[in-house]
């Protein structure tokens, strides 16, 4: 957008903006900058329907499908929450990852049928995460009673299943997007208390084009934060399109 004088806004590179106060969260004490950015994003969302769904109490069983930055966000604060965590992706290659550095409690194959029979009627919730067209009747084979499909990936064409897979068990396939300013305080504060946070990556601004280049390779753990006012940033001549 370009100002009255002919000058572009600065969006979300501004150093200052005027904001409606109820559309704005403090941020806790002691917490960096940084780590508050992507934790108003992927960590609201997966907070969020851990919240609304009522599964916030300990004990429970709960998946995450994708082990991205929202994916990991969610093992982390399902696991403060005491939690008993499977992670489930499509291949073997984020098993350390989600055992070892995550603290994830099991690990699924998609594509494992052996291992996945074994699991079935066992979580109580799955949070999915993945962004493209997937099958869902596995994942609902996994879900308890009752239990819950949670969608939380933009996908633009429909999903399949044959409706016994939901019918026996009342299983419910719904979905969740980001969160409501009540649930961003809270969920700060629990991170806070907690002390978790996101796996990030700091990069200066000159660095932004190799940043993209690495998201399109899916080459980041697990989210790129800009540390704009760390950056040297030269007077730009040209009108930005």
């Amino acid at each position: 957008m370009m100002f009255t004088d002919g000058k572009p806004t600065q969006r979300g590179f501004a150093s200052a903006m005027i904001v409606d106060q109820k559309f704005v969260v403090k941020i806790p004490d002691g917490m960096a900058p940084e780590q508050a950015a992507p934790l108003l994003c992927a960590g609201v969302t997966v907070y969020s329907p851990l919240n609304h769904f009522g599964l916030k109490q300990s004990g429970l069983r709960g998946g995450i499908l994708g082990l991205g930055g929202v994916g990991h966000m969610g093992v982390k604060i399902a696991k403060a929450m005491g939690h008993h965590v499977t992670v489930i992706s499509s291949s073997d290659r984020k098993r350390e990852e989600a055992l070892d550095h995550l603290g994830a409690d099991d690990y699924l194959v998609s594509s494992d049928a052996a291992r996945i029979q074994e699991a079935a009627d066992s979580l109580d919730y799955i949070i999915d995460t993945i962004p493209v067209n997937h099958p869902l009747e596995p994942y609902l084979s996994l879900l308890k009673i009752d239990g819950k499909l949670i969608l939380m990936g933009v996908i633009n064409t429909p999903l399949q299943f044959v409706s016994p897979m939901v019918m026996l068990g009342r299983k419910s396939i719904t979905g969740s997007f980001i969160g409501n300013m009540n649930e961003l305080e809270e969920m700060l504060e629990f991170c806070k208390d907690k002390n978790l946070s996101s796996t990030i990556e700091t990069v200066k601004m000159d660095y932004i084009n190799a940043a993209f280049e690495r998201l399109e390779k899916n080459d980041v753990r697990y989210r790129f934060v800009v540390d704009v006012a760390g950056s040297t940033l030269r007077t730009v001549k040209h009108r930005w399109l």
